[in-house]
């Protein structure tokens, strides 16, 4: 089975950056005790020249299945009913597959 790569952009407005940064940070140790996550990295990116942030997650899970674990864990529900109002626009989410990987 091939692992899944998964990078998610979240672009919050400006006034609800803080608490979408607390939301995402719920998530990262559940996330990464997941049997089947290998990895569950959250960054912030800033713009110089407009100030704005936005965070992204780089994740890698074994499989298929394990992403689907993931998708339906709930604390996975809970953090999606919670962030979308607080954004600027839809969460970018792009799926990867490996194309030459150690």
């Amino acid at each position: 089975m091939t692992k899944k790569i998964v990078f998610a952009s979240f672009y919050p407005k400006k006034d609800t950056v803080l608490e979408v940064r607390k939301i995402i940070e719920s998530m990262i140790n559940s996330s990464r005790s997941e049997q089947g996550n290998e990895l569950y990295n959250f960054y912030e990116e800033k713009e110089n020249d407009s100030n704005q942030i936005s965070f992204h997650l780089f994740e890698i899970y074994k499989n298929d299945k394990a992403l689907d674990f993931h998708r339906n864990t709930s604390y996975y529900k809970n953090y999606r009913s919670k962030i979308l109002n607080l954004l600027q626009k839809p969460i970018e989410v792009k799926i990867l597959q490996s194309l030459d990987s150690i």
